[in-house]
């Protein structure tokens, strides 16, 4: 049964409690992080910033981690799952080469995200971001990076099974098994 989870700072405090009816958590895209999050300030280039998406999302990641629950972390989720853990974001990668685009990555062997490819190469990711991972954070692997060296996936070993991409799979997965593979293999985990 899919939950939503509203930004609501209140909730917060219910979150640990929470994680003990659910299975497997999907981090999605939207706004930039807060700077001030990983200790920088702002360039002009940042935009949609929501404060409450940050205490929320940041502590949802917290929860995840501690409880061991199944993360697929989607392009500003992947971000937030790198600041939590102590890294950076390149605040403007300067081009738009990741801008409304299809693209390969190439994976790393033997990552959780090649399994769930099949593949150590994900053949068309959509990406929609002007932003990156720029220090990996506390126990963060760099598991794809696309052509030109931005860094397109991250996982942890902080939890069993924690995979975050920079690009959106949701927006091919429908005829593009690639994708839905990364899907699958969250539920699959899940249903664990």
């Amino acid at each position: 049964i899919p939950l939503l989870l509203p930004p609501i700072p209140a909730l917060v405090d219910r979150l640990p409690s929470l994680m003990d009816r659910i299975d497997g958590i999907v981090l999605h895209g939207g706004g930039d992080v807060d700077p001030s999050r990983y200790g920088e300030p702002p360039v002009d280039e940042v935009y949609g910033v929501v404060p409450e998406h940050d205490e929320v999302e940041f502590a949802v990641v917290r929860a995840a981690l501690e409880a061991d629950r199944p993360l697929l972390a989607i392009c500003r989720g992947m971000q937030v799952l790198n600041v939590v853990l102590g890294g950076t974001l390149v605040q403007h990668i300067g081009n738009e080469d990741h801008w409304l685009r299809y693209h390969p990555v190439d994976v790393d062997a033997g990552s959780h995200l090649a399994t769930a490819l099949r593949s150590e190469t994900a053949d068309r990711c959509h990406s929609v971001h002007h932003q990156a991972v720029g220090r990996l954070g506390d126990r963060i692997s760099l598991v794809a990076q696309a052509g030109d060296g931005t860094p397109e996936a991250i996982e942890t070993d902080v939890a069993r099974w924690v995979v975050g991409v920079q690009w959106h799979p949701e927006d091919s997965a429908a005829d593009d098994t690639q994708q839905q593979g990364l899907f699958d293999a969250l539920v699959a985990r899940a249903s664990r």
